[in-house]
């Protein structure tokens, strides 16, 4: 191994300059010897400026690198989403947890983590990634369109030296071997063109085209979800069988909507619970495993008929850009109150919520008006309700459920009297009792009045106060989900354009053919084949050994007694014969 040293060349003296003297100061290793006078700033090198600092950073945005590292930052921005209680979700959750965890609420409110999809980080990583996706896609969108109305590259100088490459010879003329390629390769779907001496092919742009449906595609997903937070509307109510719902904005239960939803927008239409049926497994390990749940409902449109409609878990009913979801549901017994003159002062079906899977409920009574106490004033009187389908537990000391159905229905009630603090204006939960205000009555041992009731059955209020029927009849109630989310068909098509891009953009391979066809010196035609990837394709030679086969059969071997070419000087710069390897299969 030897190194090359170089030296400069002497010359004639010339008097110095300053420009000289810098120079040789910058290549000399000598200390430098500082001039008199002020010292000037040395230059830190080009500034970039507000222009360059821009550019720089839209292209950082706009890289795929970028881009993806947004995509991964969106989706673990989204996991603190799934994790931890949302206020556009449910209140009542977030309000528990912030009970339960009182050290850490304030940090969270602080870092938005009950809002997170509203936050402004998540926003921020939001717009980016749509920014980068926009800014990659415009510039490769001009690129591919140049791509397709230019035509594939000439033959390079060597052909033997791509990674698929054959050769023969053959008595055909040039011109012909070349219209055979021609013909061939634009049979075999390749856009090709006869450059000079060669044919030039490519195939497989659908790679590409792939590549920006998937981008474009997550484009489509990102505006569509975008559209869906901001217009969409979604509620719950709770029904009990014969009642009904129409859709505005004082019937529902809870209700929330985004920023851009106008509350003018609902769809007009009214459904009602017409019955509700759920059936249960029996027997076997799987006993009180759901079967069969289906809901009952006569809608119409205002001015419509009415229409039957069976509204079953994953299978909504669709009004327009709205579906109504099955979401659970319960049992609420029919209950009677009666005062001390006897006179009925409560009537009605009472919704109880479930506390497990066997559907063991609890809820409240709330006679608000009617009722006067011993003194004749106005007075309230509240129930707290315990219910069970199936009773078990007799003797001891407990009551909880079995079996989901109707097997054995049991209800215990205590009894209040008092103030339900219901015209203060605070808003309530309609399934608890507020009891600071309430008394709870007694039995004449002084023992807290409880009973359990069968259905027929009548609790009698001490001193003649009035009394609780449990009536034969339990009603069934459903809970629903109305929703409108004009985002979602769009959401979908971006999803099924996101598969379908990526799956050609991994599977479809961008790859170039070259058939070269030149007379040698001895006049027999010298073909060359030859074969290059865009990306690793194993299947590459496989593809050129069959359309060498088949050009091969138009233009096949010359005879043994062809004359041999002379032999070629590897040092000069010149395409090298390599035999045909398997040519003739």
């Amino acid at each position: 191994m030897s190194t090359t040293e170089t030296t400069a060349a002497p010359g004639p003296e010339r008097p110095g300059t300053d420009a000289d003297a810098d120079a040789a100061g910058a290549l000399s290793t000598a200390p430098r010897e500082e001039p008199d006078g002020p010292r000037e700033e040395l230059s830190g090198g080009p500034s970039l400026g507000f222009i360059g600092w821009a550019r720089w950073f839209w292209r950082q945005l706009t890289s795929m690198r970028v881009a993806l590292l947004l995509l991964l930052l969106l989706s673990l921005a989204a996991i603190p989403g799934s994790l931890i209680p949302q206020n556009s979700v449910d209140d009542l959750k977030v309000r528990g947890w912030k009970e339960a965890n009182e050290n850490w609420a304030g940090l969270f409110e602080a870092l938005q983590l009950f809002d997170v999809y509203s936050s402004v980080w998540f926003s921020a990583i939001y717009i980016l990634l749509f920014v980068s996706l926009i800014g990659c896609i415009v510039p490769r969108t001009w690129q591919f369109v140049g791509q397709l109305r230019s035509r594939p590259p000439g033959a390079p100088g060597r052909l033997n030296r791509m990674p698929a490459y054959t050769t023969w010879r053959t008595d055909a003329d040039p011109d012909e071997v070349r219209e055979a390629a021609l013909g061939l390769l634009k049979r075999k779907r390749f856009r090709a063109h006869v450059a000079g001496d060669a044919v030039a092919a490519e195939k497989g742009y659908l790679r590409e085209a792939g590549n920006l449906v998937f981008h474009v595609a997550l484009i489509v997903m990102l505006v569509a979800f975008a559209a869906g937070q901001l217009l969409k509307s979604e509620g719950g109510k709770l029904i009990v069988e014969g009642d009904g719902f129409s859709n505005t904005l004082t019937m529902y239960d809870d209700f929330r909507s985004g920023p851009l939803h106008d509350l003018d927008d609902l769809t007009p239409f009214t459904f009602m619970l017409d019955g509700f049926t759920g059936t249960y497994e029996e027997n076997g390990p799987q006993k009180g495993t759901p079967r069969t749940f289906e809901a009952g409902v006569t809608w119409s449109k205002p001015g419509g008929p009415d229409k039957k409609a069976t509204i079953e878990v994953n299978r909504p009913l669709k009004v327009g850009d709205t579906k109504v979801y099955l979401l659970g549901h319960g049992y609420a017994p029919v209950v009677t109150v009666r005062d001390r003159q006897n006179k009925v002062v409560y009537n009605g079906a009472v919704p109880l919520l479930p506390l497990d899977s066997n559907i063991t409920s609890q809820g409240a009574i709330k006679v608000m008006d009617g009722y006067r106490d011993k003194n004749g004033k106005k007075a309230q009187l509240a129930f707290k309700a315990f219910f069970v389908p199936t009773f078990a537990g007799h003797g001891e000391g407990t009551m909880f459920s079995t079996f989901p159905g109707l097997e054995f229905p049991v209800m215990a009630v205590n009894a209040y009297i008092g103030d339900l603090g219901v015209d203060a204006g605070l808003p309530q939960n309609v399934y608890q009792l507020e009891t600071r205000k309430l008394k709870q009555f007694t039995d004449e041992k002084g023992n807290k009045l409880a009973k359990l009731l069968l259905p027929g059955e009548t609790m009698k209020l001490p001193d003649g106060a009035g009394s609780i029927t449990f009536e034969k009849e339990i009603k069934e109630w459903a809970s629903f989900q109305i929703s409108e989310s004009p985002g979602n068909g769009w959401a979908l098509t971006g999803a099924v354009a996101a598969v379908a891009g990526l799956i050609g953009s991994l599977f479809i391979q961008r790859r170039r053919v070259w058939v070269r066809a030149v007379r040698g010196a001895d006049g027999v035609t010298v073909v060359e084949m030859a074969g290059l990837g865009r990306s690793d394709s194993p299947r590459l030679p496989e593809e050129l050994a069959d359309l060498a086969g088949t050009l091969h059969e138009r233009v096949p071997t010359a005879p043994a007694g062809t004359p041999k070419d002379e032999p070629v000087d590897e040092s000069v710069d010149e395409p090298v014969e390599v035999s045909a390897e398997g040519a003739e299969k």
